[in-house]
């Protein structure tokens, strides 16, 4: 029997937030992976299918971090086996990568095909001399194939990848085959998604386990194609996505995948305010403070654990919706949530008042509705539209009928102090 991590989409390196310690949250993710389920285990190997670093090209201190894990697992004995994902391959006319960097080293063995245009073959297996190969046969029983990043071109490489596999000379029982791509129907909105028919001529050849990655949710199909999902949610929207790591047992009676997620993960809040129309700035505010209050006394959010925070607030506002200091908002409710990062999704619209108005109205009942409309959307003036619109009403016909301006002042002054609710 032979025993074996898979894991994809580490994405080392992060930086979206442009905050050191998120960048760090998928170190920790890797370091504590590798700890637990690699290393304590003592899996027979490791596979990376993928986007192993965030950025093609990266940061010394990322760098480290790739070598820390790495070294781990080399003083454990444990062989790494990897391949390029769309984020961490070599741009195209280039022979070098950093996993390329890391594979010459010893740190891990990068299995790639060989260049055929070249006159090599598509597979040839693994030279520790030379730090190439396509393939290579562990003492576990297993042969591990790999493969490019080949996006759009993916269906036409399954074809020649399957070929490639069958004319390989008898090896190991078991095949595993590394491929960075994703698989349609499991996340809405991406396109270019292989179909599960085309997967199939691998599973022809003889390849047990195809060890996906590209999609950072986790799913499986038919005991055979197994995707983990990124160690860690790269946004707001994938933290609902279950991922993990998956440590995999395969022997004569098959495959054992086990998906484990106990490892650390800065946690992920998603909150939301939906407001009605009525609320004046200070109501707002008052209702945002109350949300996240809400959710630090249900458990739902930990202010000591210094987690990621998303309030969405929808629906309409009685005022000028860019009245409001975002940004005020934004930090003081990071402040009462302990949120490392707080992200303040504003999207409301100012209240737009219509009342019916009847084919049979006059002019003044018309204009006497459009002034109450008005009034009704100010934050100021909606609790007393009414009385003020049959004044303004008033005032119209005193500047018709040639009311001087010092009494038309005076007449205004005198309505705003006598309306009910007057501010």
């Amino acid at each position: 029997m032979a025993k074996f991590l898979h894991i994809a989409d580490i994405h080392l390196g992060f930086d979206r937030y442009d905050s050191r310690e998120r960048t760090r949250d998928f170190f920790l993710a890797l370091q504590d992976v590798l700890q637990r389920y690699a290393v304590e285990e003592r899996v027979d190997f490791v596979l990376i299918a993928g986007d192993l670093f965030e950025h093609r090209n990266i940061q010394p201190a990322t760098l480290n971090q790739a070598q820390l894990c790495l070294q781990d697992l080399q003083k454990a004995g444990i062989p790494v086996l990897a391949i390029e994902g769309n984020h961490d391959n070599r741009p195209y006319g280039t022979r070098t990568s950093w996993l390329k960097y890391l594979s010459e080293w010893g740190l891990l063995k990068l299995l790639e095909p060989g260049d055929v245009a070249a006159g090599e073959p598509f597979y040839f297996p693994w030279d520790d001399n030379t730090r190439r190969g396509g393939y290579v046969d562990l003492a576990c029983g297993v042969r591990v194939v790999g493969a490019n990043w080949y996006g759009a071109a993916a269906p036409k490489a399954i074809e020649q990848i399957a070929t490639a596999i069958e004319a390989l000379p008898p090896g190991p029982e078991h095949t595993v085959l590394m491929f960075h791509h994703g698989l349609e129907g499991q996340i809405a909105r991406y396109s270019g998604a292989l179909r599960y028919s085309d997967l199939l001529p691998l599973k022809m050849v003889g390849v047990d386990y195809l060890a996906l990655g590209h999609i950072h949710k986790q799913y499986s199909v038919e005991n055979w194609v197994f995707n983990p999902g990124s160690l860690a949610a790269n946004n707001i929207e994938e933290a609902s996505f279950q991922r993990g790591a998956y440590c995999v047992e395969i022997d004569d009676q098959g495959v054992q995948a086990d998906l484990k997620t106990d490892y650390y993960q800065r946690p992920v809040v998603r909150l939301s305010l939906t407001l009605r129309g009525q609320e004046s700035q200070e109501d707002l505010i008052e209702a945002a403070e109350k949300t996240v209050q809400a959710a630090i006394a249900t458990g739902d959010l930990d202010p000591t654990a210094g987690p990621i925070v998303e309030l969405r607030i929808e629906g309409q506002v009685g005022f000028d919706r860019l009245d409001l200091d975002i940004r005020q908002l934004q930090a003081t409710l990071q402040q009462q949530s302990g949120a490392l990062i707080f992200l303040l999704k504003y999207n409301v619209e100012a209240v737009a008042y219509s009342t019916p108005v009847s084919e049979l109205s006059n002019r003044m009942q018309i204009e006497e509705t459009i002034f109450t409309d008005l009034l009704a959307a100010h934050r100021d003036y909606k609790g007393r539209c009414t009385t003020l619109a049959k004044g303004l009403m008033d005032l119209k016909d005193r500047q018709l009928t040639g009311a001087v301006e010092p009494d038309l002042y005076q007449f205004i002054q005198a309505m705003l102090e006598d309306s009910p609710g007057k501010a």
